[in-house]
């Protein structure tokens, strides 16, 4: 097992934990990238409500779906252990609202599509939420900033890219997993206004995302869909969720690395606060776990058949 760097601000603990086993058995990376809990006290301390924001910026508990998931199918887990309150492994490093740091720019940075989900309070590093309001006492000060993107958002990507790598030299493609948590939907709508109609018809318990095709292979999203179809399952396509920076980042199809965001309804594996994990969780992860492994045959038969069949025996 890999860590990454300490988390700066005085937690003492990793900012990630990468678990890759030996012998590579599938091509597939599970990244979990908003999950972490680790909070060091002093960003406890700048928020203006700790006893809401923290909980409120989680995917909660999606990393013990996650990590489950890679035990039954052998896939490499990657998990995030510094909060999304403290930076956004999801956002890229220039999409900050500047008007929150201290020490920033000093000319008025526009805003562009590079920064635009900081335009909503949501990015690089999270400044409001609804119903919550502004989360921070004061500005972030522009050296804290940098320490957590070199501490904490780069070693996370460099992680991911270097363990996709080993698997597509192993198995001649690779596949990140974006494993991320949602609110419960609201039926037959997003959060746009667009009519989504989930596979299933309902509200969706998963969402996948893969930029509209950008990232991964269009067959690997139809056979997450046909499989959780198959199990029962609501699934939705890119609405309300395309995926984010890790998919733009890592997926690179034509050289056979591919990157699909799903996301998981808190409904289905947490109890009825949102909050803790409900019994339930367990099918969850072998709903997964089912996908996963139908997922990393497709792509290691499409990556070098002959090397799966050596696999195989």
């Amino acid at each position: 097992m890999a860590e990454g760097e300490k988390n700066p601000g005085g937690a003492g603990g990793a900012s990630f934990t990468l678990s890759v086993p030996d012998n590579l058995p599938a091509p597939i990376l599970i990244a979990v990238p908003h999950a972490g809990r680790d909070y060091p006290p002093e960003v406890l301390a700048a928020m203006r409500d700790p006893s809401c924001g923290p909980g409120r910026l989680e995917d909660r508990h999606v990393d013990m779906i996650g990590a489950a998931v890679a035990r039954a199918t052998g896939a490499a887990l990657l998990v995030a252990r510094a909060p999304r309150a403290m930076i956004d492994l999801n956002r890229a490093p220039d999409d900050v609202d500047w008007s929150m740091i201290a020490g920033g720019p000093t000319r008025r940075v526009p805003h562009s599509a590079a920064n635009r989900r900081a335009r909503s309070g949501l990015g690089l590093v999270p400044r409001r939420l609804p119903g919550v309001g502004e989360l921070w006492r004061q500005r972030l000060a522009a050296a804290e900033l940098e320490a957590r993107i070199a501490a904490i958002h780069r070693p996370y990507h460099a992680a991911i890219a270097a363990t996709l790598e080993r698997l597509r030299d192993r198995w001649g493609a690779a596949l990140l997993i974006d494993l991320h948590s949602m609110p419960p939907l609201r039926p037959a709508t997003d959060r746009d206004g667009a009519v989504t109609v989930p596979t299933g018809g309902g509200e969706a318990e998963f969402v996948l995302g893969d930029r509209f095709g950008a990232s991964c292979s269009p067959a690997y999203s139809a056979l997450v869909l046909h499989r959780l179809a198959a199990m029962g399952r609501r699934a939705a396509h890119n609405r309300p969720y395309s995926g984010g920076y890790a998919l733009d980042r890592h997926g690179a199809p034509r050289r056979g690395v591919h990157a699909l965001q799903i996301e998981v309804c808190r409904a289905s594996y947490l109890d009825a606060r949102l909050d803790q994990p409900a019994p339930r969780l367990s099918a969850v992860a072998r709903a997964l776990a089912g996908v996963v492994r139908a997922l990393a045959s497709e792509v290691a038969t499409n990556g070098d058949p002959e090397r799966f069949l050596r696999a195989a025996e």
